[in-house]
């Protein structure tokens, strides 16, 4: 039997013995040992820091390293009229025509090359309404490009620049959404602090999808990508990539009380970049127009009365011409239009805004009321004109 005293010394060498191992993270595996070659004096301390710098190599410097070559700069030139009125004129109650001039007006964005012949996308806010578009890329030149075609609904402009040689580009991610929760890269160049030079970088995360907004001059937000990756000006029309260096979404917009970016930026979604691009490339400009053949106006108060209705929702089939779209699906006058597929509808606008991926010859489902029954109808788009 071990007297006390040496009791207390073989169980002092067992916990030294356990000291000898590595601590170790249980979230992840501990990093490989780099082991010094023999006689080459390497010390622990070296030895760590070489762990280390293996370490800060993540998937998220990957995908940045990988997708800054494609991210450039946008810097537009726009001829905007200028309205200038009399303040002495208006002061003594003259009536003087205001000075009407046009004035040239220089802005900047970010945009991503798609193709390796130069396709560059961005924002149409950015180029849709340039005389004069420079592009700079990451290794410091610059190239003058045309405005293929732009898209005001969306806020997606398609520019075009003739390289000496392939240039890299970015593929948008496949999946149809982003997921909630995932990491989230904005790439672009805020406020033209770098132009022609590695683009910024900020990291967050996917804070939400499928974020909806009201019509705004007449662009359509839909279906947004919510990040809280800082989004600034200058920002818009760069990629939002995912962690594989994938775009998920191109950076459009953030909300803001002070202007600068508060962790509540917006991306237009890849599935709708990549369709509106595609459109803009064959046709330069994307084609909305269709014939349904009604004539539709909103549920309000008297007609909810005049109904029967318990309350004024939806839009009421006024009219429906005859052998149109509308009349083959079988609508009639007095229906109820309360829904547009799963959403919703109150307003003419918001039929508008709920079609804005749609063309013509789709077909949409339409929830109605009739008889004080509600049903679907499908209802397929016609050709205008």
């Amino acid at each position: 039997m071990l007297s006390p005293m040496r009791l207390t010394a073989f169980l002092l060498a067992l916990l030294l013995v356990g000291c000898d191992r590595d601590a170790q993270s249980q979230q992840s595996p501990a990093p490989q040992s780099v082991e010094a070659p023999a006689g080459d004096g390497a010390t622990p301390l070296e030895i760590l820091g070489d762990e280390v710098a293996v370490s800060r190599r993540t998937a998220i410097t990957r995908a940045v390293e990988a997708a800054s070559p494609a991210v450039v700069s946008i810097n537009v030139i726009e001829v905007q009229q200028v309205r200038v009125r009399d303040p002495l004129a208006r002061f003594f109650g003259m009536r003087v025509p205001d000075q009407v001039y046009q004035q040239q007006i220089q802005g900047l964005g970010s945009g991503f090359v798609i193709s390796p012949d130069g396709y560059i996308v961005t924002n149409d806010h950015v180029a849709g309404n340039a005389t004069e578009i420079t592009v700079a890329f990451p290794d410091g030149s610059t190239l003058d490009a045309e405005l293929v075609g732009s898209d005001p609904e969306t806020d997606i402009a398609l520019v075009k620049v003739d390289p000496p040689e392939p240039l890299p580009y970015l593929a948008f991610e496949e999946r149809e959404e982003a997921i909630v929760g995932e990491w989230a890269v904005a790439l672009g160049n805020p406020f033209g602090l770098f132009e022609a030079a590695e683009p910024t970088v900020t990291v967050g995360v996917v804070s939400g999808v499928g974020r909806d907004f009201p019509t705004q001059e007449g662009r359509v937000f839909r279906d947004m990508i919510q990040t809280d990756a800082a989004i600034n000006s200058g920002n818009s029309g760069g990629p939002l990539i995912n962690a594989l260096g994938r775009v998920m979404g191109m950076n459009t917009f953030i909300f803001s009380r002070s202007g600068g970016s508060v962790g509540i930026g917006f991306a237009v979604p890849a599935w709708r970049v990549k369709s509106v691009v595609a459109e803009l490339r064959e046709t330069g400009q994307v084609d909305r127009s269709f014939y349904t053949g009604l004539s539709l106006r909103a549920v309000d108060a008297r007609i909810a009365r005049a109904l029967g209705l318990n309350e004024a929702r939806g839009l009421i089939v006024a009219s429906v011409d005859a052998d149109s779209p509308a009349e083959r699906a079988g609508l009639q006058p007095y229906d109820i239009i309360v829904r547009l597929g799963n959403e919703e509808v109150a307003s003419v606008a918001d039929i508008r805004a709920r079609l804005v991926d749609s063309r013509a010859g789709d077909t949409v489902t339409l929830g109605i009321v009739r008889d004080g029954e509600e049903q679907d109808v499908p209802l397929t788009l016609g050709t205008a004109g």
